[in-house]
């Protein structure tokens, strides 16, 4: 058995699991959040013993050292009480750029390389980065690897990842569509393909990870052959806080006549936009229960989001051809009922039927809520894009074997 400690460190937020393998077992989880912040919140849940524990506390934590500095003690504490040993560390990283097209074990060097692509992914990658350079310095006897989440979309072909602009801003500045969320649409791809009885080889499907950051991804034989987020994760569906799809005019507008800055204009797309700019809220939770009150603001962007969802389904229904099923999964695609439901309606004519009482009922980690006579099937998967993470570092330094 080997066991996995991965990493997802965000702009504010530390995310830990120690992951059993082959068993795919949690036997630890926690989360740090509210770094920078006045107040944080350390929430920690323990299982390696037959009881679950589970402790949270409120502390400050000015800065990662600081969030780390309690990871660690945790760490610590729960492997000296059971002599469990930790083999790795697989850390999440969202932009891999052109090079970095499967996972990669970390030193000085990669991790110099990781850095110079951070302008590519500005709310993901300085959190990534600082994970990274604490656990090397924390944990310096370990192999870590990092597991990028733009990696599963290297088989896009060319049509589909180019972006109609001059050769030399491809061939320079390396001008293209990467694509994002890879560890999830991987990981639901294959519970799909369990949940089907098929190989993955042999299906096409469409993956919607919706939750406060959303894609689309439209899969062949297994394969990622296009997906909505692009050269950086601003692009495609209209998300929490960033804007998606956008006239790339618009950014050249607000600079030219409004004197606004590159950064400004970067800051509001990525932080001040989607869901938070047409009705003050990123909580799909609070939208849905202020359109049971009429609320005009949360209809218009419920509606607005649910719009650009249907949008990337027709689309990758024609892109694909044949579609066994329709995947939904991150925070929002997991537990919100109203917006699957919203998101199949007028499907039909392409074979998309949705039970809507086992979409209602759905409660299940997986579950299927088309109805019987849907020629593709609908799915609700909770991603686990941590246990992904874990098998992707185990099989590269070789514990598979």
């Amino acid at each position: 058995m080997k066991h996995i400690l991965v990493i997802n460190c965000g702009s504010s937020s530390v995310k830990f699991k120690i992951i059993a393998l082959p068993a795919a077992t949690t036997l630890l989880s926690g989360v740090v959040t509210g770094i920078g912040e006045t107040t944080g919140v350390h929430q920690l849940t323990c299982c390696i013993s037959e009881r679950s524990e589970n402790t949270e506390e409120t502390a400050g934590f000015s800065n990662h050292a600081a969030a780390f500095e309690t990871v660690q003690r945790d760490l610590n504490q729960k492997l000296q009480q059971t002599d469990l040993r930790l083999d790795a560390i697989g850390h999440r990283v969202v932009h891999g750029g052109a090079e970095f097209i499967e996972p990669v074990q970390l030193t000085p060097s990669i991790v110099d390389k990781i850095a110079g692509l951070e302008q590519l992914a500005p709310q993901h990658l300085p959190g990534n980065l600082q994970g990274i350079r604490l656990c090397l310095a924390l944990f310096a006897e370990l192999p870590q690897v990092a597991v990028f989440d733009s990696a599963f979309h290297h088989t896009m072909p060319e049509y589909a990842y180019r972006y109609p602009v001059p050769e030399r801003w491809f061939r320079a500045f390396g001008i293209r569509r990467y694509g994002f969320h890879g560890s999830s649409h991987q990981y639901v791809a294959g519970k799909a393909a369990e949940m089907l009885s098929k190989p993955l080889e042999q299906l096409n499907l469409i993956t919607l990870h919706l939750g406060n950051g959303d894609s689309a991804c439209a899969i062949r034989q297994g394969k990622s052959i296009d997906t909505s987020m692009g050269f950086t994760p601003l692009e495609g569906l209209m998300m929490g806080s960033r804007s998606g799809d956008l006239d790339a005019s618009v950014p050249l507008y607000l600079q030219q006549k409004h004197g606004m800055t590159a950064d400004e204009v970067a800051s509001q797309l990525n932080f001040e936009s989607g869901l938070q700019a047409i009705c003050g809220s990123h909580d799909m939770r609070e939208i849905v229960e202020r359109v049971e009150h009429n609320d005009p603001e949360a209809r218009l962007a419920l509606e607005m989001f649910v719009y650009h969802v249907r949008k990337y389904i027709g689309a990758y229904l024609v892109a694909l051809g044949r579609v066994d099923a329709l995947v939904f999964t991150g925070g929002i695609g997991e537990n919100a009922s109203l917006i699957r439901a919203r998101c199949c309606e007028g499907l039909s004519q392409f074979g998309v039927a949705l039970d809507k009482q086992k979409n209602v009922d759905s409660k299940d980690q997986s579950a299927d809520i088309s109805s019987t006579d849907s020629a593709i099937r609908v799915l609700v998967i909770a991603t686990d894009e941590e246990l992904q993470i874990a098998r992707e570092a185990s099989a590269l330094l070789g514990f598979n074997d």
